[in-house]
């Protein structure tokens, strides 16, 4: 299916049809359907009927196997943590591992032998890889070399929410793919149509991206996210141990995250270019922002921003997440000091 606000990019899609190239690099911001898209231009190269617009029938044979997971010329590579499992593969002590969170080169060498024999309906193969930002450096270089040397009839969508972390190597071999962005009412239309109560609070806080407040809006956090915000509008009352005690169950990722947006806003806040504009992810903390932002200066936030994105470079693994969470507050609360 197609979200309502990516026709125009479909029809972007269908141009390529003629002369389509083998590896498609789709990318953009995080929470705006890119992988959906990718899977839905993947069923309608594989359909045997397509409709006028290129779309999948939804009907015939080909469509059918896609839809139950087995056409036998479509393969797709992603996490394990992405597939839905609950438990990861045993370890020698016959512990269960958790489902990894990066594309194994085990992966990609299946793969590679997948698509080293011939097509198996006369058609395209298509290859989705998501998000292509997960892949080791071993393994991002394995698909290199068969991006360099693509078996025929081959099609590779390989999608990313961060084209900052994709090999340059990998680039060069791509023909790149930018998904816009749904403009705010059609988002926000979109995200009432799911029952979403505070659609434009969560729109705000996602950056505009729908799927991500969709997900946010249904997360169990949501009260300790939203707990989580009034205490760092607290400025220099903020207990930054106490915070940590009270998240440390949640997921890493999603404080940072949290952190992070308000960190941006309040730095707007502080910069006079802004002085007057709405916060861009917490519009209902303004006050609360522009408290904060008098409490201390630009260079201190700055730095802080900066340890941020180092933080988040290692949030998918942290060997104590209360001790990760202790460190940014505390570094969030001597901001004020």
């Amino acid at each position: 299916m197609l979200y309502p606000w990516q026709t125009h990019d479909w029809q972007r899609l269908q141009t390529l049809r003629e002369r389509l190239p083998h590896a498609l690099l789709i990318h953009g911001q995080q929470g705006i359907g890119k992988r959906d898209l990718a899977m839905h231009f993947a069923q309608g190269l594989l359909c045997d009927t397509p409709l006028p617009d290129g779309q999948p029938c939804g009907t015939c044979s080909a469509c059918h196997w896609f839809g139950q997971g087995n056409h036998p010329d479509f393969n797709v590579v992603r996490p394990e943590a992405m597939e839905g499992a609950a438990d990861g593969e045993a370890d020698e002590g016959g512990k269960k591992k958790a489902p990894s969170k990066v594309i194994r080169m085990e992966q990609v060498r299946g793969l590679i032998d997948a698509v080293g024999v011939g097509t198996h309906r006369a058609g395209h193969r298509v290859v989705v890889v998501y998000p292509l930002d997960a892949l080791q450096t071993e393994g991002a270089n394995a698909l290199l070399k068969t991006l360099e040397e693509p078996p025929p009839a081959t099609v590779f969508l390989l999608v990313t929410d961060r084209l900052d972390r994709v090999l340059p190597t990998i680039l060069s071999r791509c023909r790149q793919f930018s998904v816009q962005r749904p403009g705010p009412a059609e988002a926000l239309d979109w995200l009432r149509g799911q029952g979403v109560a505070d659609a434009e609070g969560q729109l705000a806080q996602a950056g505009g991206s729908p799927l991500t407040a969709l997900v946010a809006a249904e997360a169990e956090e949501q009260p300790m996210q939203r707990w989580l915000v009034s205490q760092l509008g607290s400025g220099p009352a903020f207990d930054a141990l106490a915070a940590a005690e009270q998240l440390q169950k949640l997921p890493v990722p999603s404080v940072l995250g949290i952190v992070q947006r308000w960190t941006y806003d309040l730095l707007a806040s502080q910069a006079s270019a802004d002085a007057g504009r709405p916060p861009r992810y917490f519009p209902r903390e303004a006050a609360a922002l522009a408290r904060c932002a008098g409490a201390t200066d630009v260079h201190r936030v700055q730095g802080f921003a900066q340890r941020l994105v180092q933080h988040r470079r290692s949030e998918a693994h942290p060997l104590a997440p209360r001790l990760v969470m202790e460190a940014v507050f505390l570094e969030y609360r001597q901001l004020f000091q």
